[in-house]
């Protein structure tokens, strides 16, 4: 009757781990997806932080540039102004020769006081007609300098519509850039998704008709009992050849995910919550840690690369059953492999 017994709790399935396991993996998804999402804003901070600085610098120079524009456009209208006066001071110079030059004809020859005036209309005539080139002169220069100025006001023009557009190509590049990052990020995530099924997956087939061995979510889940003797942290002969198979089916998995796509195995100890106290392990924490190197140890001797491995212990901070029973001991005993970012 005791064999029955015990034959029928066996046969009662246990849905309480199954939740857990699948809160837990949502939780590690989600705790994840904001790590991905605070590296995302942390790299295009510093990408659009550099963007900034040269927009300040382009629009500094803008600046200075409208404010040279303004001063040659107040120099080309203060040049105008001088230019009309010079011309008008011209054409009334030139009008007053014109009337010299005809009283001068009107008078005949042969009379002193008409050769007088004639004289001194002359000399009046030069006179005019020195103050005509010197106003001819006047205007001759500043036509030149109108042009010059025309000339610099053109091209500050041209730098000022050439800054404008590197300033609106920074604004586009600077959006570009965060798109690219955010796609780049996501696909990045969408590859490491790929690679834990795939090797999950491995993983059942290697080991499928176990027990003691689960993948549950994104954990690959071993009873203690497999790998180790009660109370110690060395591998068995039974543990060494389970994870012998493990350590191929990894080896296979760094030579396909790309260099670029980081990634770690962490390998979690776990113990149940009875107490231990031995001189090799004062506490479950000791005893979980030396578990987890242990498992690390051999991969890395099987000739799994050491950088995408991580060793933890947990103790028994960490039950799936918090039960008091041996049921509930044994599978709080365990090690625990777990795919994710480096």
């Amino acid at each position: 009757m005791a064999s029955l017994s015990r034959s029928r709790r066996s046969q009662v399935t246990n849905y309480w781990p199954g939740f857990v396991d699948a809160l837990s993996s949502l939780l590690l998804v989600i705790i994840f997806l904001l790590s991905l999402f605070m590296l995302t804003q942390f790299f295009l901070g510093q990408e659009i932080q550099g963007k900034d600085t040269a927009m300040s610098k382009l629009n500094s120079q803008i600046a200075e540039l409208t404010d040279l524009l303004q001063m040659e456009r107040s120099n080309n209208t203060d040049l105008t102004g001088n230019l009309a006066t010079l011309q008008a001071t011209l054409a009334t110079t030139t009008a007053d020769r014109d009337k010299l030059q005809s009283q001068i004809a009107g008078l005949g020859a042969g009379d002193t006081g008409k050769d007088a005036k004639i004289a001194g209309l002359t000399g009046d005539l030069a006179k005019q007609q020195d103050l005509t080139d010197e106003a001819t002169a006047q205007v001759a220069l500043l036509n030149q300098q109108l042009a010059a100025l025309r000339t610099q006001i053109g091209a500050l023009e041209q730098a000022l519509n050439a800054s404008e557009t590197a300033a609106t190509e920074s604004k586009t590049q600077v959006a570009d850039l965060g798109r690219r990052l955010n796609v780049a990020l996501a696909q990045r995530v969408q590859d490491l998704s790929q690679y834990r099924s795939d090797f999950f997956g491995r993983l059942r087939k290697i080991l499928e008709g176990r027990a003691d061995v689960q993948v549950v979510g994104d954990r690959f889940v071993f009873q203690s009992e497999v790998l180790f003797p009660p109370g110690d942290a060395t591998v068995s002969a039974e543990g060494t050849a389970a994870l012998a198979k493990l350590a191929d089916a990894i080896k296979q998995l760094q030579g396909e995910i790309p260099a670029d796509i980081n990634w770690v195995l962490r390998i979690d100890g776990h113990t149940d919550k009875r107490p231990i106290n031995t001189p090799e392990f004062p506490s479950n924490w000791e005893l979980s840690a030396a578990r987890a190197i242990a498992v690390t140890k051999y991969l890395v001797a099987a000739g799994v690369s050491a950088q995408h491995l991580v060793a933890a212990g947990f103790g028994d901070s960490r039950p799936i059953d918090p039960g008091d029973t041996d049921e509930a001991y044994a599978k709080n005993r365990r090690i625990e492999f777990k795919l994710t970012d480096g």
